[in-house]
């Protein structure tokens, strides 16, 4: 196994999926536009996860994939009742982003994105409501915060979610840090990957203390495959076996 690969012919290229049957590059949790909902709560957050993701994607990602198929795994924006300025503007340019580097532009929901309708028809893309299926790789990519019902998802061999924001804290004696992480491991009869999300705001929930949220994850991760993402893709094992 490469040491981006996550599980065989799916890898990690940074906070991105790649599924190489497919040609199919999955991202999600992008949040765009949460710096606005903190400054209007009167939080000073600078303005940079819109930029940050662009150079992220550059760098990490498109200098080593060329997808076909770009894969928006829920929660491109943040508000759920709104559509805040900010949000239109940065979500409207990374979609358009995001078209100049793939054939084809997907979005599926996620629980944030309860009107992201009118930004999907100013660019005429359709919302994925459950998700899709990646034929010939048999991957269904689900936000997950609930489980599919429809066929596509019953003829999945592997699903990847987002929704739970991972990440590890990682100890020795001196000091402790915390890295956005992949998890790999099993739902039922299928293999199930965790993507962290791409967001620079938040490094996201630590896995190993915090209770997971995802009705996928409900017997819990502690025999999952953890995969820290760093200057490069770590893996550590299982999340059982880490100190």
């Amino acid at each position: 196994m490469e040491e981006n690969e996550i599980l065989p012919g799916i890898s990690a290229f940074g906070l991105a999926l790649w599924v190489e049957k497919n040609k199919a590059l999955v991202i999600g949790d992008l949040h765009l536009g949460i710096e606005e909902m903190f400054n209007k709560k009167g939080v000073m957050v600078p303005r940079f996860n819109f930029l940050a993701i662009k150079k992220h994607l550059l760098d990490r990602v498109f200098s080593k994939a060329k997808p076909k198929i770009i894969v928006i795994n829920g929660d491109l924006k943040h508000e759920f009742g709104t559509v805040s300025g900010q949000e239109w503007s940065e979500t409207i340019d990374m979609l358009r982003f995001l078209q100049r580097h793939c054939k084809r532009l997907v979005l599926v929901k996620g629980n944030h994105d309860t009107i992201l309708g009118p930004i999907a028809k100013w660019e005429n893309l359709k919302i994925e409501k459950e998700g899709i299926l990646l034929p010939k790789s048999r991957v269904f990519v689900t936000h997950g915060e609930k489980v599919p019902k429809g066929e596509g998802f019953k003829k999945a061999k592997t699903v990847v979610i987002g929704h739970e924001h991972p990440s590890v804290k990682i100890r020795d004696r001196h000091k402790e840090e915390k890295f956005k992480c992949f998890l790999a491991g099993k739902f039922k009869e299928k293999k199930l990957v965790v993507m962290p999300s791409l967001n620079f705001v938040s490094i996201g929930s630590d896995v190993r203390s915090n209770e997971t949220m995802s009705p996928f994850l409900e017997n819990g991760v502690k025999n999952f495959n953890v995969f820290a993402v760093a200057d490069k893709i770590y893996n550590f094992g299982k999340l059982k076996d880490l100190d």
